[in-house]
């Protein structure tokens, strides 16, 4: 397997922040970089889902190709005026940049043009930081639930004749979600109605996403009845349990012994989940899983093609209730020892999970009698 180089270039960032502006999820930003889900949500996160401005070096600024003139004028001894000629600049400009750089023998173009820009580096403060009033005003009116657009058309409404109370609703936004600038709490987003942590595009959609509806769904209510009293194994239940960074880990119990398995996933997107449980499921004993109840997430959307490829029928929970696989979510909740709530699950190897899912599998449950759900299963099948 290749192995994803770490870090982003210059063009891929770029290309990164137009993707997100077109609406692209993670996962379809991160196959079109080869980068993990989770990599590209770490490096939007960090600016809040907001792209930062580009740097424009002014035109009155010496630029690269000047700097190199300069540079071999001065390996082949012209003169500081005469280099002010040829370039069409100031003799004191072209003093002051040779001065600066090391004199005549050291200077050299590429550390010059390195110094120039970290120079110009001189972040300038946004109207809240400067501004104890309005920044005391504004975090109020976030606090009673009030939108950053109410809140800037209020400013200017109240203060019509002072400029100094009023600001634009994507300066807020910007100061939320880019907490690099410490201007205001980051518990304040949640006082925004959408509760992201990222500021997302206009042209971010859900259309042509399957969310909330999957298509040609089965019912749970269609479900064989030897599934619902456990009587026989092979009937399982599934889910995906999310960590930090937009990582996931899919898991699998088996309804008769609760014998779990954990799967790991490159994405929550469909084809990332269907590929991992199909893999998972091929390599089981033929049989030993012939039904498969998942809740209403998208990430089973192509739910037919998990059918055709394994004979496993999928069937699907009722909207909002979970309760309905709940041998899922109490396994879901006991792998919550070894995974807590924030945990990036990314960086754990399928035979970590692999160990993981054993130690649960041989724990004594009380619902089965205080037998371990591998002795239970290794009963009924041959494992």
């Amino acid at each position: 397997m290749q192995r994803r180089k770490r870090g982003l270039t210059e063009q891929q960032r770029q290309e990164l922040w137009a993707r997100w502006k077109e609406g692209q999820t993670l996962t379809e930003i991160g196959n079109s970089l080869g980068k993990a889900a989770g990599s590209i949500y770490g490096f939007l996160s960090h600016d809040g889902g907001i792209a930062p401005r580009q740097r424009r070096r002014a035109a009155r600024h010496l630029s690269i190709s000047e700097r190199e003139e300069i540079s071999r004028g001065l390996i082949a001894g012209t003169s500081l005026r005469q280099l002010a000629v040829m370039l069409d600049r100031s003799p004191s400009t072209i003093s002051r940049e040779v001065a600066r750089n090391g004199g005549p023998e050291g200077y050299r173009a590429t550390g010059a043009d390195k110094r120039a820009d970290e120079c110009a580096r001189r972040p300038k403060q946004c109207a809240l930081a400067i501004n104890e009033r309005l920044r005391s005003t504004v975090a109020l009116k976030l606090q009673d639930n009030w939108s950053p657009q109410q809140i800037s058309g209020w400013l200017k409404m109240t203060h019509d004749n002072d400029r100094t109370m009023q600001l634009s609703h994507e300066t807020i936004y910007r100061s939320l979600f880019i907490q690099a600038r410490g201007v205001l709490k980051k518990e304040l987003v949640s006082h925004l109605r959408s509760r992201r942590m990222m500021r997302r595009s206009k042209a971010s959609t859900t259309k042509g996403q399957p969310r909330g509806q999957i298509i040609d769904a089965v019912s749970i209510r269609e479900r064989p009845a030897e599934a619902e009293d456990r009587a026989i194994p092979g009937h399982w239940e599934g889910d995906l349990i999310s960590g930090s960074d937009n990582s996931h880990i899919a898991t699998l119990v088996e309804r008769h012994s609760r014998y779990a398995m954990l799967v790991r996933v490159k994405g929550k997107d469909t084809a990332s989940v269907v590929d991992a449980l199909t893999r998972q499921v091929q390599k089981m004993p033929v049989g030993l899983m012939s039904t498969l109840t998942w809740d209403r997430g998208a990430e089973l959307a192509q739910h037919k093609r998990f059918t055709v490829a394994t004979n496993v029928q999928v069937y699907f929970c009722d909207p909002r209730s979970p309760w309905q696989r709940g041998t899922n979510e109490n396994t879901n909740g006991l792998l919550r020892q070894y995974f807590p709530k924030g945990t990036d699950l990314s960086v754990f190897s399928q035979r970590q999970l692999d160990v993981v899912a054993k130690q649960l599998n041989t724990r004594p449950r009380k619902t089965l009698g205080f037998a371990t759900p591998a002795d239970t299963l290794a009963a009924k099948v041959l494992l």
